[in-house]
């Protein structure tokens, strides 16, 4: 149901998404433990869980529900914000567990280094900021890739959140992101396949589709983004199964790559249209916000436990502790540190943000001079002896503020007297 404005009204909390996103990163976290966990356990893992292996050998594709469901959160947090807010958030969001996740691979690995090499403190260092792959920097965990696949795509939204975000430049926004995947996917240039990335934009701007279907309603147009969109992720996961088949030694079939990717998506869609809006439960909130911490810890960490204990349990219940016990450390990351910490840095950030607006509005302000001898000066100001003060200029009567249609609203195109509907609450990010 619209309201005048053109926007739908939908719940402003997302706690299904809340569990999409604990699902998606727990097929990774299988993914490396039994589907690719060879390293750590010393064997093939095909052997030693032969049931599961066949399953778990496509968790790999957790990562690109990951990145649907980011597109869609962050179409949702940039709405209404400034340039520099969206920074603001996305640092916030990011940063505090990721510091903590960095050091705290670093100390187990270094202790024991059992399934990689002790990291030196340079390369520690250049991880802490999250940018060591645009340094050609190694990562602590692997699993960092995906981090630096979301900053990219952050860089680039920023753009349109620069611009303002409407409706009808979100839509030119995705219709371009799709245009550039075709385009970029055929070429060579580095700089180019960096930017663009087409091996993940597609998943990205899925997202931000489906959140303009939650926020407007559905239309052909959109429908036929997340079409497109599907068709060209489809074929980006396709293309990995041979690369995937090296990693876990299990040759994957693209009927069930492209099914996985289109359940997906309907997902997605149902959780967007309040499908699951019955279960709106408050433990898939708070089961959400381990979702980023354990997707950062649970690999080199979760393996150095494997690899470690894997003669004093039997497998079965050693993988069960590991998991167990990587879902804690989440926990206590997510409550000892995301939580007392992010709301202190999002309000140093403000203050730094809030200083460089006041700076930058000194400087561009034209200093008020006095007018000089015989100079006319502005209505109601003072002037000099024996001159006559200028007449003031009447206000111009009120022009009736015309109310903005609900299509004009919908496309976010300009009117007098614009109405808005509030935007919905940021949600937590992926």
């Amino acid at each position: 149901m619209a309201d005048p404005t053109g926007v739908v009204k939908r719940p402003r909390r997302l706690a299904p998404l809340d569990g999409l996103r604990l699902v998606a990163a727990l097929t990774v976290v299988f993914y490396h433990y039994i589907g690719q966990g060879t390293r750590a356990w010393g064997a093939d893992t095909s052997h030693l869980f032969p049931r599961a292996h066949p399953i778990v050998s496509y968790g790999w594709t957790g990562v690109q529900l990951f990145f649907l469901i980011s597109g869609f959160v962050i179409c949702m947090s940039g709405w209404g914000r400034t340039v520099g807010d969206f920074a603001v958030s996305r640092v916030v969001r990011l940063y505090p567990a990721y510091i903590a996740g960095v050091l705290l691979t670093s100390a187990v690995i270094t202790a024991l280094p059992l399934v990689t090499e002790r990291p030196t403190p340079g390369r520690v260092l250049v991880n802490l900021t999250m940018l060591q792959e645009a340094f050609g920097v190694q990562h602590i965990d692997s699993v960092y890739w995906t981090l630096w696949a979301e900053l990219r795509f952050y860089l680039v939204f920023s753009l349109l959140v620069w611009c303002g975000l409407t409706y009808r430049r979100a839509v030119l926004f995705c219709v371009l992101g799709v245009a550039a995947t075709i385009l970029a996917d055929h070429s060579d240039n580095r700089w180019v396949l960096m930017v663009v990335q087409p091996e993940n934009l597609p998943f990205f701007i899925g997202g931000i589709a489906i959140y303009l279907m939650y926020r407007f309603g559905a239309n052909a147009l959109l429908w036929a983004i997340v079409a497109a969109c599907y068709v060209l992720g489809q074929r980006q996961m396709i293309d990995r199964l041979d690369v995937m088949a090296d990693a876990t030694g299990a040759h994957g079939s693209a009927w069930v790559a492209g099914g996985l990717l289109l359940a997906f998506y309907l997902l997605i869609i149902a959780v967007a249209f309040g499908a699951f809006s019955w279960a709106n439960w408050g433990w898939l909130t708070a089961a959400g916000g381990l979702t980023y911490p354990l997707y950062l810890l649970h690999e080199y960490i979760g393996w150095t436990l494997i690899k470690r204990f894997q003669q004093a349990l039997p497998r079965q219940v050693l993988l069960l502790a590991v998991v167990t016990g990587m879902l804690a450390l989440s926990w206590l990351v997510h409550r000892m540190i995301e939580r007392p910490l992010a709301p202190r840095l999002k309000r140093w950030l403000k203050g730094v943000l809030h200083a460089f607006r006041r700076d930058h509005a000194e400087r561009t302000a034209l200093p008020g001079q006095p007018a000089a001898p015989g100079q006319a000066t502005a209505p109601g100001q003072p002037t000099a002896p024996g001159q006559a003060p200028l007449p003031q200029r009447q206000p111009a009567a009120p022009r009736i503020a015309r109310q903005r249609s609900p299509i004009a609203a919908r496309t976010g195109a300009p009117g007098v007297g614009c109405l808005t509907a509030p935007a919905p609450a940021e949600h937590s990010a992926g």
